[in-house]
């Protein structure tokens, strides 16, 4: 079973407003098993896709995941790109800056990171943690050692939303194909997840105080994502809002929607030139004359 990816992407200009947007829809599979077997099926599509990505070497392909606490980021990545060969791929997790990051500009931590053509990047949080928390705790603006004027005219997020689109932009006209997903999480699920990390001695390291102050400024969040989303979601650095309360179906989801992506780049293993068919020839012959 599959689903029209597209009523999950926000079209450029849209007015975002997550409310309406749903947390959970009918799922993709019938049963645990089914779910496993269109797993299994998914992670193999993407593994044979990444193979041919990385030799037909023409594009470079960037995965950015954002979310509240508890979305299953970490999930989503580990099980959707189980197949793909780590040669091929990369994984970037994106916490609080360090001092040296704090004297550049906020793109350039995850300039650096960006994937080069052949590649996979992921970004678990990434840039847009700059329109997020920031903007959500802009005390944090301090001790990034901006300067007055540029953040007392009022126009700061906008700055930013605009440096992103540019950014993306530049990236696309040079050959990186970027696709965002915000996993849509509902507050009571989150609390649900909490709870499981509690009880759990498996999850419960990666449980803090912190998590719990943060769920305070939910709705703050909320309007900070709408934001975010309505003004850098396009046609060629799209944003998926991806319901995340069912944390299978979101795998689901989101593999298809990688699928989909790779796909439409039109991949192909490089052709061989006559010299080099020639070459290969000889490289036989030898062989068996040895």
């Amino acid at each position: 079973m599959s689903f029209d990816h597209e009523t999950l992407w926000i079209r450029p200009g849209e007015q975002v407003n997550l409310d309406k947007r749903p947390t959970v829809i009918e799922p993709m599979y019938r049963s645990k098993k089914e779910y496993k077997d269109m797993q299994a099926d998914h992670v193999a599509q993407l593994s044979k896709l990444q193979q041919v990505h990385y030799a037909d070497n023409r594009y470079a392909v960037l995965l950015i995941f954002q979310a509240m606490d508890a979305a299953g980021k970490d999930g989503v990545i580990r099980h959707v790109m189980s197949g793909v060969n780590p040669q091929g791929c990369q994984v970037f997790s994106f916490k609080h800056p360090s001092a040296q990051e704090l004297d550049h500009d906020f793109l350039w931590r995850s300039n650096r990171c960006l994937p080069q053509r052949g590649q996979i990047g992921i970004f678990n949080r990434s840039y847009y943690e700059e329109v997020l928390i920031v903007r959500v705790h802009p005390e944090i603006l301090i001790v990034q050692g901006i300067p007055d004027e540029l953040i007392s005219g009022g126009k700061v997020w906008e700055h930013r939303y605009q440096s992103i689109i540019d950014m993306e932009n530049h990236l696309y006209r040079n050959g990186t194909r970027i696709v965002k997903f915000f996993l849509h999480l509902s507050k009571e699920e989150q609390r649900k997840r909490f709870l499981d990390r509690i009880d759990s001695p498996g999850k419960n390291w990666k449980f803090s105080v912190a998590d719990i102050e943060e769920r305070k400024y939910w709705k703050q969040y909320m309007r900070a994502y709408e934001a975010c989303l309505s003004a850098t979601s396009s046609k060629h650095s799209p944003w998926y809002v991806v319901p995340a309360d069912d944390k299978q179906n979101a795998r689901l989801i989101v593999s298809q929607i990688i699928f989909h992506t790779l796909t439409a780049l039109n991949l192909a293993y490089p052709e061989a030139t006559r010299e080099r068919h020639k070459e290969l020839t000889d490289i036989r012959k030898r062989l068996m004359e040895n």
